[in-house]
């Protein structure tokens, strides 16, 4: 996991994580560190815009819905498409596969159960080669 505010050495693509669950998140980095990135890691919505406004460095986003804090996964995906359109976005939730309206363009939704590598997979799949 990279710090917060003073960005990475390296030369990885940083992934975004916002999970509020400390097990799952911990987990998730872990796979997507293996899988080849650097995380920035929270669990609400408002540190996480915080974050994207900080580290221009950020190149992707990982989402759950449910989050500590006032705004959910499909606010905050909503306002970060709004403002850097082209950032990679998954939401994941154990819910139902939301309205497509609640969607920003060009993300993706992946229920749980689903695996990190599930999740990775589909990070991989957005992100430019």
């Amino acid at each position: 996991m990279v710090d917060e505010t003073t960005g990475s050495d390296d030369d990885r693509p940083v992934i975004l994580l916002v999970e509020d669950e400390a097990v799952t998140i911990m987990d998730l980095g872990d796979v997507l560190e293996d899988g080849g990135y650097e995380t920035v890691q929270c669990a609400s919505a408002e540190r996480a815009l915080g974050l994207l406004q900080e580290r221009p460095d950020i190149r992707g986003l990982i989402t759950d819905v449910e989050l500590s804090g006032k705004t959910n996964g499909f606010d905050l995906a909503n306002a970060v498409s709004a403002t850097r359109p082209h950032l990679p976005i998954v939401i994941v939730s154990g819910r139902a596969a939301p309205d497509p309206e609640r969607m920003p363009p060009g993300a993706r939704f992946i229920a749980r159960p689903c695996t990190g590598e599930d999740i990775l997979h589909q990070l991989k799949g957005l992100l430019p080669a």
